[in-house]
């Protein structure tokens, strides 16, 4: 059975001290963090994700650390299931990001906006116009991931032109997402930027 506990006893198993340290000082404030790279949490999820009772995981709320919420990210983006519920399972997850990485690769874990084009547009909107820090960061992350495109480029300015929240993780996602944008559609962008 897929309970947090298990997954948490197969995390400590994995855990690294010295990335502990180094990946901590990346996130500031996360104190819950046992330095399991990257890498070895993908190969984790995919297994968890192919288990029947993922949703089982994904749906607890007593994670205690940073993987965890990690992983059932990583898994939401991975599992198979309709168009209906994944979007299901991303609104329950977004009020969990309370850090830029959990953000991050949250976002570039969901390819169902590359299948889904419209209803994943229509989706991140009203992200966007959150009071949040980390639901307008979902909004951004998810368009400079997926949406950086000719199609996108000109509601995304706009979009971006129209975010009003000093957060610092805000911030940088805009200005994060105005360079991707810039990179792939540098005639579309220049006008803006001047």
């Amino acid at each position: 059975m897929t309970t947090t506990e298990s997954v948490r006893k197969e995390l400590k198993t994995l855990e690294d001290p010295t990335y502990r340290e180094f990946h901590s000082s990346l996130i500031p404030g996360a104190n819950n963090i046992l330095g399991v790279r990257i890498p070895q949490l993908r190969i984790m999820a995919k297994g968890l994700a192919k288990k029947e009772d993922w949703r089982t995981f994904v749906e607890a709320t007593d994670t205690q650390y940073y993987e965890e919420t990690m992983l059932q990210g990583m898994i939401i983006g991975l599992a198979k299931m309709e168009l209906e519920e994944r979007i299901h399972y991303i609104r329950l997850f977004v009020p969990r990001i309370n850090n830029w990485a959990v953000c991050d690769i949250f976002c570039g874990s969901l390819k169902m906006a590359g299948r889904y084009r419209q209803e994943a547009w229509e989706f991140i909107q009203p992200y966007l116009e959150s009071a949040q820090e980390y639901e307008i960061r979902f909004g951004v992350v998810m368009m400079l991931s997926h949406f950086a495109d000719e199609g996108h480029v000109k509601a995304a300015l706009r979009r971006m032109d129209g975010i009003r929240h000093d957060g610092y993780y805000v911030k940088m996602a805009v200005a994060w997402a105005l360079s991707i944008y810039f990179i792939k559609l540098p005639g579309a962008v220049m006008p803006y930027l001047e």
